[in-house]
């Protein structure tokens, strides 16, 4: 499989695993942003935005996250774009994912105690 588009690199280290689960999931996600027509960025600040929307496990913020900052897509606008969507997706959503990309990172949210 080539390496290219965003996350590729995050995804083909999924794909390793000699599961066939993920290496579909890598497929596909290589194919949807081709398909897109969108840049690298936007592409994947709309995927961190519908993680939100679902409320996703912490390994999805990981993955896309991980792929944004190799991109160079600067904390502020991931940040930026949490905030763009609170008001559709709603703030229990946006904590939520808060709280999961602080998990996937190791951080511990500001007022919670570090276990």
């Amino acid at each position: 499989m080539t390496e290219h588009g965003p996350a590729a690199g995050g995804m083909s280290a999924l794909a390793q695993a000699d599961a066939p689960v993920f290496e579909t999931i890598v497929q596909m996600t290589l194919d949807t942003f081709e398909r897109s027509g969108l840049d690298p960025e936007t592409y994947l600040l709309t995927r961190i935005a519908a993680l939100v929307a679902m409320d996703a496990a912490p390994a999805s913020y990981l993955l896309n996250i991980g792929a944004a900052e190799e991109l160079g897509v600067s904390p502020e606008r991931i940040q930026g774009t949490l905030v763009a969507i609170a008001p559709v997706v709603g703030s229990a959503r946006v904590v939520s994912a808060a709280r999961s990309i602080g998990e996937a990172f190791g951080l511990a949210l500001e007022g919670e105690a570090e276990g």
